[in-house]
């Protein structure tokens, strides 16, 4: 859909915020947070902030245009599910929000979710089938968004004569993510030249692409950072920030048993390992805290662990939910370090 932009504060790396979901106990405070955390990511200098979707939160085009409201050129990275609407009302959601703002809006394309939420809205669409739908959708979404008139007789959607007006300008079409860590996931992504993001397992000592990274040229992956110069400082941060909690323990076995999310079942089979003295922890994701594992270190150990993932084929990292501006500004500075290593590094194997 769009050329890869790389006026992401950290050269040729897409790097985004992620934006806070919905929390009832935050009541009319939330759209504050919402503000607070786009202007700290806009400042650290991110190209822009993901944008949840649920049954349980808050529509995400509402949250991305207090996004926008709130800022000068943050982009939205808004996830989108076909359930929840016909592609015709994306194209249009994207056209209009360029129109009023002058902002262009990406898109993070979401095939699952929990079946449970699914099958409320009525799509018992199997898995890999959910795969084939993001493509047949975003395909109309991107023929409409670049001017084209649309006729399709397909699987899930039909359209005759389809067009969008008024028409986007091309310098505001949104860049493609898409979540997806199973064959199906990636290569919906590659047939949408888009970027397939993914949950890191640990490196390790592996030097092995990331997912399937010989079959597409953009790949992402989703984790959250929290760096101190005092590595023990880091942890007792960490710990404290993330500690124990049974009743999202239980929430997450519960969230497991009504999943078929091949990234929710990868990380939790993760979960279940010993990584040493890795920087590499989970325990965010066991407590049902958060949804991608975290990175915890020196900034100097994070960016190596970094640029091995960059070296590997990584081009895109969303981050987790920033605590405050410093960290916010720290995240792209250790960015920065791990694409210096990657390269050095690319350039010594090579």
């Amino acid at each position: 859909m769009a050329e890869r932009s790389t006026g992401s504060g950290v050269g040729e790396i897409s790097l985004y915020a992620t934006i806070p979901p919905f929390d009832s106990e935050l009541g009319a405070s939330y759209s504050g947070r919402v503000d607070e955390v786009s202007r700290w990511s806009e400042n650290a200098g991110y190209r822009g902030a993901l944008v949840y979707t649920d049954n349980g939160l808050l529509d995400p085009w509402l949250v991305a245009n207090m996004v926008i409201a709130g800022t000068e050129a943050l982009r939205p990275l808004v996830a989108v599910q076909p359930a929840y609407m016909h592609p015709y009302s994306v194209a249009k959601l994207i056209s209009s929000l360029g129109h009023i703002h002058g902002r262009a809006v990406d898109v993070n394309w979401v095939a699952g979710g929990f079946v449970r939420d699914l099958r409320a809205l009525g799509d018992g669409t199997a898995h890999d089938r959910r795969y084939d739908r993001i493509v047949e959708y975003a395909s109309v979404v991107s023929d409409l968004l670049l001017g084209r008139s649309v006729d399709l007789d397909g699987d899930f959607y039909q359209v005759s004569g389809l067009a969008l007006n008024p028409t986007l300008d091309d310098r505001l079409l949104p860049q493609q993510t898409l979540s997806g860590s199973s064959e199906a996931g990636v290569a919906a992504a590659v047939a949408l030249g888009a970027t397939a993001v993914q949950y890191p397992e640990p490196r390790l000592a592996s030097s092995a692409p990331l997912g399937c990274a010989d079959q597409t040229g953009s790949l992402g992956i989703r984790v959250g950072i929290i760096a101190r110069e005092d590595e023990a400082d880091a942890w007792r941060v960490a710990r404290s920030r993330f500690p124990p909690d049974r009743r999202g323990q239980l929430v997450h076995r519960l969230a497991m048993a009504v999943s078929d999310s091949s990234w929710h079942r990868q990380l939790s089979n993760a979960a279940k390992h010993d990584f040493g003295d890795s920087p590499y922890w989970m325990v965010p994701f066991e407590n049902y805290k958060t949804f991608c594992p975290y990175l915890v270190g020196t900034p100097e150990r994070i960016a190596a662990e970094l640029a091995e993932y960059l070296r590997r084929g990584c081009d895109t990292i969303i981050t987790d939910v920033p605590f405050s501006a410093e960290e916010s500004a720290q995240v792209i500075e250790i960015v920065g370090v791990a694409q210096s290593l990657s390269t050095e590094r690319s350039g010594v194997s090579a």
